[in-house]
């Protein structure tokens, strides 16, 4: 029997489409390459942006997709990556800081800073869930432990004691904005509620009265001008802040409406060994303690040599183990954290707690991995820094030899995962296949990046790295779209 004109066309048709389906079925790496390519070539975020992507099987280290994957980008918080991966592997999971309480001969009481992150409310280990308890909850313990053991009187100051790391407590391209807030909160050695404060600004009774304000925790460390009024029921609220450099003032202006259920600002502190200072000044003279002198900070410079303080201790606090403190870096993307346990892998390293020995060992690191100068440029361990650059194979790269090294269950267990927890608990949240992506966030104001770890359907577990650079569409469409090319490393 003939076949028409017709039925031949739509046979031949019918052999095209199943030849291609029989290419795509005999090259599963092409067809997530043709699905990656079709998401950036109709999307206007990738061709207003410098895009870069490496996807690599585990299995057999085999790149499944590459996009200006040698291209320097900045990696924003993908930085912190690199940071815990150092830290982890130099210290070790059970590695832990010993804050402690001297009494010094001189009749000082000091607090000795050791680097440790932790002295605040925050719930260790990482819980999504959990509230925070007190601020100052560290500070008190140690209060309550030298009262116990008898202190009564100070005959000297209460001194914060930060010199474990000289005094630098910002990297070179942090901006004087950066410093103004929690994420921007100087480094320091003494490190207490994160460095910060929190403003609280509620409406007063009618329009035209000033807002009322609270800090947390409740410590005469600011001397805050408010100039904030209270306006007509309605809208939300306006309201700007500024501190001068040096000045130890904070000034808020702005309104808020009547019947607002109130705005807060975390704001960083200046000095965080005197802010320190002031915490345990206050909890001991709660408790009865006579201090003849005042709270004081004392820092040093590079230049000089660290001296611990000598006397009895009164009192000390072990942090939770250096695990848990590397969870809350990554899926919380906490700056300061990430910047205090880089110096101190250079304090144990290199024998000096300074951003300059932690990066020095983290080079170390890009050589460990193959790295080769062209491939990184950085500045911080937090990737607040707009200097910072990496390419996305780099990424993959560390991803990969984390993945087969022996600290492989605890490196996994420090990434958000999709629609779950951390940064990514409100993303890739529509699918319970997203659970399949432990990836760390990354946003600054001109990149966004993504990169970690995906269960593929087709190829086993990837590690890729997304980075989105210079783009010109809104933060939140760019993550949308970062978000599509995880979401298809999962087929």
């Amino acid at each position: 029997m003939e076949m028409g004109c017709g039925n031949r066309t739509a046979r031949r048709r019918i052999m095209r489409v199943a030849a291609a389906l029989v290419a795509i079925l005999s090259c599963p790496a092409a067809e997530l390459e043709h699905r990656i390519d079709a998401l950036i070539e109709t999307s206007s975020i990738a061709t207003r942006a410098e895009v870069g992507i490496h996807v690599v099987a585990l299995a057999n280290g085999k790149t499944l997709y590459g996009h200006n994957e040698n291209r320097l980008l900045l990696p924003a918080s993908n930085m912190k990556l690199f940071t815990t991966a150092l830290a982890l592997d130099r210290l070790g999971g059970a590695y832990r800081f010993m804050t402690r309480l001297v009494r010094e001969p001189s009749g000082d009481l000091t607090l000795v800073g050791s680097g440790d992150p932790s002295l605040s409310g925050r719930v260790f280990p990482y819980q999504k869930s959990a509230k925070a308890g007190p601020p100052l909850l560290a500070i008190e313990d140690l209060a309550d432990q030298a009262l116990a053991g008898g202190l009564r009187r100070v005959d000297g100051d209460v001194v914060g004691d930060d010199r474990l790391y000289p005094w630098a407590p910002y990297a070179p391209s942090w901006t004087q904005d950066d410093a103004l807030w929690d994420y921007g909160a100087p480094v320091s050695a003494l490190t207490v509620n994160d460095n910060t404060i929190t403003v609280t600004i509620l409406p007063g009774g009618h329009p035209g009265d000033p807002a009322e304000l609270s800090l947390s925790p409740a410590l005469e460390y600011y001397a805050v001008d408010n100039r904030v009024t209270t306006v007509a029921r309605g809208g939300e609220p306006k309201i700007r802040i500024a501190r001068q450099p040096g000045a130890r003032q904070v000034l808020l202006w702005g309104s808020i409406p009547a019947g607002h259920a109130g705005a807060n600002e975390l704001l960083a502190v200046d000095d965080p060994a005197l802010f320190a200072a002031c915490a345990l000044y206050d909890a001991l003279v709660r408790r009865g303690v006579v201090i003849n002198g005042q709270p004081v900070a004392r820092h040093r410079t590079a230049a000089g040599e660290y001296q611990a303080p000598d006397g009895d201790v009164l009192a000390s606090r072990a942090s939770p183990s250096l695990l848990e403190l590397l969870q809350v870096i990554d899926k919380l993307s906490q700056n300061l954290h990430a910047e205090l346990v880089l110096r101190e892998v250079g304090r144990v390293t290199r024998h000096a707690g300074t951003r300059e020995a932690g990066l020095e060992e983290m080079a170390a690191l890009f050589s460990e991995l193959g790295a080769s100068a062209e491939e990184w440029r950085v500045e911080d361990g937090s990737g607040l820094s707009r200097n910072a650059q990496v390419t996305p194979r780099l990424v993959t790269r560390l991803l990969a030899h984390f993945f087969a090294s022996p600290n492989r269950e605890a490196w996994i267990s420090l990434l958000p995962v999709g629609g779950e927890d951390g940064t990514l608990e409100h993303r890739l949240c529509c699918m319970r296949e997203a659970r399949g992506i432990r990836a760390k966030t990354g946003s600054l104001s001109r990149a966004v990046a993504l990169s970690g770890y995906a269960d593929s359907k087709t190829h086993g577990r990837l590690a890729f790295s997304i980075m989105v650079n210079n783009f010109s569409a809104q933060a939140a469409e760019v993550r949308a779209w970062i978000d599509k090319i995880a979401i298809a490393l999962l087929e």
